[in-house]
């Protein structure tokens, strides 16, 4: 896939670089927001603390060019404190609006599930319509504009389950776990002599892309070809999460969309300008796990949710 003299691939292959200058692992993590940013989707961090999800965004966004917003979710946020607010400035007798951190091309969200539901409500129009309200008047946000949002899994005290409606404005929820004791080595004998609060430009990492870059690729991913038998294919994926007995909620429609959104952006990272049933299986798993619901009692035999979907994806058949 081409735009301009950037393709999708090499874009990938030119920021995967710059991540590893930081970040040690996280190879298929760093494929999946590349894919979701392409999309014109958003994501959803999911790990302990500890495990570079802060860190990852910040590397990615300084990688990609463009202005980086970051908001440390609270209880006491409000609002405002995310769009902006306006300010009456008494010398010329008028309000002026002065924007929030929201206006940003790569937007972090720390702990996002500690803020109330009236301040998540605020960010769900900014992802939904890529625009904000503010004293009646509508502020459009800079494009590209992707959100990245983490969360601890363990931690319930003092937190605000995200809504249905605000979940399923992720394309993909990523979750990241505890590295394998060689790539947590090396990380060890890589981190240990870096001062702790240098930031991913003082660490080496360049801007590979600009937000005109990404913002041509978006277009290109679109005009990937899905072949005609695919959507059908993806129809029986959803089916079957319906009738899975594990799951008490199934895949939506919606969910089917993003899906094909998300395999047309694996498809032009991969190089082609044709979606492979591959590329919807690569997809599956990262953008439903976060739109079904598993059955609790399952949950307590030790069934998880991706448990349940890597068995749909190994009973459904798949196209030739």
């Amino acid at each position: 896939m081409e735009s301009g003299t950037l393709t999708a691939a090499e874009l990938a292959q030119r920021v995967a670089a710059q991540v590893r200058r930081v970040v040690v692992g996280l190879e298929r993590e760093v494929e999946l927001s590349l894919a979701a940013l392409l999309a014109g989707g958003h994501v959803l961090l999911e790990g302990p603390p500890g495990v570079a999800k802060t860190l990852l965004v910040r590397t990615l966004a300084t990688a990609l060019g463009g202005r980086f917003g970051r908001i440390q979710f609270t209880p006491d946020l409000m609002p405002a404190d995310v769009t902006g607010t306006s300010i009456y400035h008494p010398g010329e007798g008028v309000f002026r609006f002065q924007s929030g951190p929201v206006f940003a091309n790569v937007l972090l969200c720390d702990e996002i599930n500690r803020a109330p539901a009236k301040t998540q409500s605020a960010l769900l129009e900014a992802m939904q319509e890529g625009s904000i309200t503010s004293d009646g008047y509508r502020h459009t946000l800079p494009q590209p504009f992707t959100v990245f949002a983490t969360q601890n899994p363990i931690e319930h005290e003092g937190t605000y389950p995200l809504p249905e409606a605000q979940l399923d404005r992720f394309l993909f929820k990523i979750v990241i776990g505890y590295p394998a004791p060689a790539v947590e080595a090396q990380l060890l004998a890589d981190a240990h002599a870096r001062d702790e609060l240098s930031t991913p430009s003082e660490l080496g990492v360049t801007a590979v892309a600009s937000p005109e870059d990404v913002q041509r690729l978006r277009a290109a991913v679109r005009t990937v070809t899905v072949r005609e038998d695919l959507p059908a294919y993806v129809v029986r994926l959803l089916a079957a999460t319906r009738k899975e007995g594990a799951l008490v909620l199934g895949g939506s429609p919606r969910a089917g969309v993003m899906l094909l959104r998300a395999a047309k952006a694996h498809a032009a990272i991969g190089g082609r300008d044709f979606v492979l049933p591959d590329d919807i299986k690569a997809m599956f798993v990262p953008a439903l796990r976060h739109r079904v619901m598993l059955d609790p009692a399952e949950e307590i035999e030790g069934t998880t949710t991706d448990d349940a979907l890597q068995r749909i994806l190994d009973a459904v058949e798949v196209p030739r």
